[in-house]
């Protein structure tokens, strides 16, 4: 695993990207270099660096060339080509929905998946997500019991295969380094389990592509709680970096933004439990029932 200090072609591999995007985009458009240099503002000699890859691009540089091609400055950056042209096609059918129909797309897409993995015979998996404190680790093995499956936690998966704890993964990788490592490990439980309860950290949701492959490869269940009661649960952890009471407040802070950040990516979860309050056996019979519902709901589809 590396960090993204640790990829020193990282920027030349981008610049080759956008080089080769420039091209691309020019080229469908009929477009001369001089045309492309005219219209964007950007001298010609500068112009030949960048479509060699061989241009250090400033924002504002990037802006002005999507403006004279008209398209976005993600699509000169992404790696989307790799998917064929259906996906660009889509994308932007996507961009003109509105949320509502957006939330109906996606819902659509994995009660479809749902059902082509239910109809070849591949058990449930399940997901416990949500911020930390909102009790996974400890429902996760009482549910695990009930439904006679396996438990994993993600973060264990994690600190096995970098043989490091977590806070040593950041602070040697970064965030990065630590996200594609996660989702390694996620896709590596998928392989090897298909039946298991897994507890996932609390922010594999800002993650799209992780999360994404998350919600169609398990029914996932989002528990949460108030801010002062996940704050409660931490500090019985006895976690030593909040300690002191500036510590303490800047940790209930982060609970705060963080749920608020992250709300409407946990609400896509197929199911929803708020703990507060609850027993760890009330929290495993909801999820439970949840569970159950999910299966009759799934099972009314195939029948319509």
């Amino acid at each position: 695993m590396n960090s993204a200090r640790d990829f020193p072609d990282d920027a030349a591999v981008l610049s080759q990207r956008l080089g080769e995007r420039v091209r691309s985009a020019r080229a469908a458009r009929a477009m001369t270099m001089k045309q492309l240099a005219a219209e964007s503002g950007i001298s010609l000699p500068y112009l030949s660096r960048v479509e060699r890859g061989d241009g250090n691009v400033s924002i504002a540089v990037l802006h002005r060339l999507a403006g004279a091609l008209n398209v976005s400055t993600d699509a000169l950056l992404s790696d989307h080509d790799r998917y064929g042209v259906d996906y660009a096609l889509i994308i932007e059918v996507l961009k003109r929905q509105s949320p509502e129909s957006l939330r109906n797309i996606r819902s659509w897409l994995v009660s479809h998946h749902e059902r082509q993995v239910q109809a070849g015979g591949t058990p449930h998996r399940i997901a416990l997500i949500g911020l930390r404190g909102a009790g996974k680790s400890t429902l996760g093995p009482a549910l695990a019991q009930s439904l006679d499956m396996p438990f994993v936690e993600l973060n264990a998966q994690v600190i096995q295969a970098a043989g490091m704890s977590i806070n040593e993964v950041f602070s040697i990788y970064g965030q990065a380094g630590y996200r594609r490592l996660e989702r390694q490990c996620l896709e590596q439980v998928i392989a090897q389990y298909p039946r298991v309860v897994l507890a996932t950290g609390g922010g594999i949701v800002a993650e799209p592509a992780t999360y994404e492959l998350l919600l169609h490869s398990f029914f996932t269940l989002w528990l949460h709680a108030t801010p002062e009661v996940h704050f409660r649960r931490v500090m019985a952890q006895h976690d030593v970096r909040i300690a002191t009471p500036q510590l303490r407040d800047e940790a209930m802070s982060n609970i705060v933004s963080a749920l608020a950040a992250r709300r409407d990516l946990y609400a896509l979860a197929q199911g929803d439990i708020d703990t507060t309050g609850l027993s760890i056996q009330a929290v495993r019979d909801a999820a439970l029932q949840r569970i159950t519902e999910h299966a009759f709901s799934t099972e009314k589809g195939f029948s319509s």
